[in-house]
């Protein structure tokens, strides 16, 4: 079991460390265009690596510091402040995600009729603003962690002796508050159930307008007889970003059904590896998913690696 343990603490230093490479580095490849040529798209890019950087530095700095500390000093005001941090991290990465998906529909929407038309979002002002909003409402979500009853029970939890639990919401089926039941089902509502169905459905939308686009080019003759595309609707580059971001909403939906069924089937307390499956599940998209963004979007390329 000891042993178990250290694999586990290995892997996701290793997998920490991928994802703060991966988020610095899209951060770096973006900072490097002037603030007055960064694009809507590039700035919801930046959001999201700063939220996942966020996120993967203080979840490492709760589960390790605070979870595997053998000290009993360890205030609550500290163990509230640091899942604060986390959850204000994550529901920002997944807000920027949510916009990200819609952004990229909104482009592809009727393409050929705007032509070079731009949409609301490419206004680098709305950007500014849609961005202002996400953390605000990620804000207002993650303040009730420091208005919910911490229950931290003996019983099947052994490495938790510090009052901070692994997880949040849990409490005694006898005794739990209702703002307790409250938080964590408004929390699962709004910040894992809405997204996953926006981003499942955006993704859905933009798989149908890329096949409806394939069907409209068709072939023509010209005078010199080669033959050419009537109606070129999606450069190369736009094609593969395209892709890059169907990816990344594909393992954004991945990730987030296994967390909804584990935190909806699967009690901590029964469950001694809860806070490592927690882990694994929230920090993979934010290890992953900057370098499918980095790479679809030409921003990892080896260009960029030497500039830096």
């Amino acid at each position: 079991m000891v042993a178990f343990s250290a694999d586990l603490v290995g892997l996701r230093i290793f997998v920490s460390c991928i994802g703060l490479v991966g988020n610095v580095f899209l951060i770096l490849s973006i900072a490097q265009t002037r603030f007055s040529r960064v694009k809507s798209f590039e700035l919801f890019l930046l959001g999201l690596a700063v939220a996942n950087l966020e996120e993967i530095l203080i979840v490492n700095i709760y589960d390790i510091i605070i979870l595997q500390s053998s000290s009993a000093t360890t205030g609550t005001l500290s163990c509230r402040l640091l899942k604060f941090l986390t959850v204000f991290g994550e529901i920002t990465s997944i807000l920027y995600t949510v916009l990200i998906s819609i952004f990229r529909y909104q482009k592809l929407k009727d393409a050929d009729k705007r032509v070079n038309l731009p949409i609301y979002l490419d206004s680098i002002r709305s950007a500014w603003m849609v961005s202002g909003v996400c953390v605000m409402l990620s804000l207002l979500l993650s303040v009730p962690i420091f208005a919910i009853n911490i229950q931290s029970p003996v019983e099947n939890i052994t490495r938790n002796n510090t009052g901070c639990p692994p997880d949040f919401f849990q409490c005694s089926e006898k005794n739990c508050p209702i703002f307790n039941r409250f938080y964590k089902y408004l929390f699962i509502l709004l910040c894992n159930l809405l997204p996953l169905v926006i981003v499942t459905v955006t993704s859905c939308l933009i798989i149908t307008v890329l096949l409806g686009q394939r069907k409209t080019v068709v072939p023509v003759v010209s005078v010199s007889g080669s033959s050419q595309f009537g109606r070129k609707s999606k450069g190369p580059g736009l094609q593969r970003s395209t892709i890059a971001v169907l990816a990344a909403m594909g393992l954004f939906q991945v990730d987030w059904t296994i967390y909804l069924i584990f935190q909806l089937t699967v009690s901590p307390t029964d469950f001694p590896y809860w806070a490592e499956i927690e882990f694994f599940i929230s920090i993979s998209y934010t290890s992953i998913s900057p370098y499918v963004y980095g790479i679809g979007n030409n921003l990892f390329s080896l260009r960029n690696f030497k500039k830096k």
